[in-house]
């Protein structure tokens, strides 16, 4: 990265690179962490996705059901995907599909005792994994960390807003 920011300074001197060293260098460590998370879920037999929707059953505690529309809002999962995923743990013996006796409309998808046997396993698993990709900042380091991409994402989703208000103002 200190290389690509060189080159731009000699190449370009008057832009301000800055930018770069933060967020491609989040890009870069994204890219890494998501190469080890998925070959650790995928040795388990599951999707990142599947196992998103694993978690988020086990996080809404017993009885480990929440509908297709819950699992949306839980906030990992998307809408579109849902479905696919359902049907594709179902498949395999991990959730079953239950109507509710009160609205039969709705319907809910619970985890199996299977199910949930693989997602305490594979989340165990999941956290030492991230442990060990944590491994070389310390406890401190990380909370920093944490506080700071917490400001990063506020940031970012901020400059959405502030891009709507140019718009509007240019418009206007």
């Amino acid at each position: 990265m200190a290389r690509i920011v060189e080159d731009w300074a000699r190449e370009r001197p008057g832009l301000d690179t800055s930018p770069l060293e933060v967020l491609a260098r989040l890009h870069r460590a994204y890219l890494q962490y998501q190469s080890r998370l998925t070959a650790q879920i995928e040795r388990h037999g599951l999707s990142v996705a599947g196992f998103d929707v694993l978690t988020a059953l086990r996080r809404s505690g017993a009885p480990y059901r929440l509908t297709a529309g819950q699992l949306a809002a839980s906030g990992l999962i998307s809408s579109a995907g849902v479905t696919l995923r359902l049907d594709r743990l179902e498949k395999d013996g991990l959730l079953v599909r239950e109507r509710d006796a009160g609205d039969r409309r709705v319907v809910y998808s619970r985890l199996t005792d299977a199910g949930l046997r693989k997602v305490d396993e594979v989340f165990t698993e999941h956290l030492e994994n991230e442990r060990r990709m944590l491994g070389g900042l310390s406890l401190a380091e990380r909370r920093q960390l944490a506080r700071l991409l917490s400001g990063l994402e506020r940031s970012i989703v901020d400059s959405d807003a502030a891009d709507e208000d140019r718009r509007e103002g240019a418009a206007g």
